[in-house]
């Protein structure tokens, strides 16, 4: 299968090795809590097999990630970044049987009218690298009305460019990431300065050891 931009973009946004990444020592999972912050929002969606699926039953039963992004998006500090730290995370799963069951990936487009289930499916060959990583599905929307109440519930701004040629994307939005609970409760939000995967990790791993206490 020819790759397409968008997962060239996010395997080049991969977070640095950490011999290259800049010094940062992430908290050791555990040692620290993650108050809950809100319910995570549910929704009418579309998952990258064209079934639909209510937003709330994917925010529940596991710890998810959930990263907001649209496919023409090509600011590498923005949705390539984000995609390439869930890659990251979901290689990591594959040596962990305890992230592998209990951690769920989702991407959710907010470009409806471009990003269809089709075009979601082609994006999802990402997540059959690593085939015994953990669950991470693609999902986008029927239409913009019914992407408007979600995207407003999560307080995700976006807007289109006054150039829709531009080469960064048609798109005007912030980069938000939601790291949310088992029992569906926001726990945190990373934006593109707090979106680094070893501390992602660390979050996801004292959710996870919150289960076992």
């Amino acid at each position: 299968m020819k790759l397409i931009p968008f997962i060239i973009l996010a395997l080049l946004s991969l977070p640095l090795r950490a011999e290259e990444a800049p010094d940062y020592t992430a908290p050791e999972p555990g040692s620290y809590t993650l108050p809950g912050i809100r319910p995570a929002p549910g929704g009418a969606v579309i998952d990258a097999t064209g079934t639909a699926r209510q937003l709330k039953d994917l925010t529940r039963g596991r710890v998810t990630v959930l990263s907001l992004i649209y496919s023409r998006c090509a600011d590498p500090q923005a949705c390539p970044h984000a995609t390439g730290v869930l890659r990251s995370l979901h290689e990591q799963s594959t040596a962990d049987p305890t992230l592998a069951g209990g951690l769920r990936l989702l991407s959710m487009s907010f470009d409806p009218e471009h990003d269809t289930p089709e075009r979601m499916s082609a994006y999802s060959a990402i997540a059959g690298e690593f085939p015994q990583g953990c669950e991470w599905q693609f999902l986008t929307t029927a239409s913009r009305s019914t992407l408007a109440p979600i995207l407003a519930d999560y307080g995700q701004a976006v807007s289109r460019k006054k150039d829709p040629a531009s080469p960064m994307g048609p798109l005007n939005h912030s980069l938000r990431v939601f790291l949310i609970d088992e029992s569906g409760t926001i726990r945190n939000i990373y934006s593109s300065g707090t979106l680094d995967p070893r501390l992602v990790m660390a979050d996801i791993r004292t959710l996870l050891m919150e289960k076992r206490d």
